[in-house]
């Protein structure tokens, strides 16, 4: 819902990231990526009703990804890529911060790799057998064979 003193930009990347979080709608802003279709060749994939696939352009024209244009009988459909590039600048406000974030978790570890590798110890011991544990108390060994035989099934 958008906050009634928020810019009318928040209501548009609402419509447009509401129109896009649905998958049949992405696959009709692929569609129509290549070229204007008619409502019957958008719809045909999907396999839904044309009423059903009516209401998923509509949520894209109310977006504004989409637009319709009657030829005759023939309804077709075109993108609209306005919108979608308001989206993407929203969002590329967002990559520049999470970006500048994840070259300092590089350069954290990038640091921490280095401090480790001059920390390690140049001998090796002169013993070269298993370390042998600190502690006095010893651990029984597993038994060698398993238990007598079970019963079994009478043909």
């Amino acid at each position: 819902m958008v906050h009634p003193t928020a810019p009318p930009e928040a209501a548009t990347l609402d419509a447009v990231f509401a129109a896009l979080s649905d998958s049949t709608r992405r696959t009709v802003l692929e569609s129509l990526g290549e070229r204007s279709l008619s409502v019957t060749e958008l719809a045909e994939p999907h396999g839904m009703s044309l009423t059903g696939f009516m209401k998923h352009l509509r949520v894209l024209e109310n977006a504004g990804l989409i637009s319709r244009t009657k030829e005759g009988r023939i309804v077709r459909c075109e993108l609209s890529p306005r919108p979608m590039q308001e989206a993407a600048v929203w969002l590329s406000r967002y990559e520049k911060f999470w970006t500048g974030r994840l070259d300092a978790l590089a350069r954290f570890l990038y640091h921490q790799e280095e401090t480790e590798w001059q920390n390690l110890p140049t001998e090796t011991p002169k013993n070269k057998s298993a370390p042998r544990s600190s502690s006095a108390g010893t651990t029984a060994s597993r038994p060698k064979k398993s238990g007598a035989p079970g019963p079994t099934r009478k043909r």
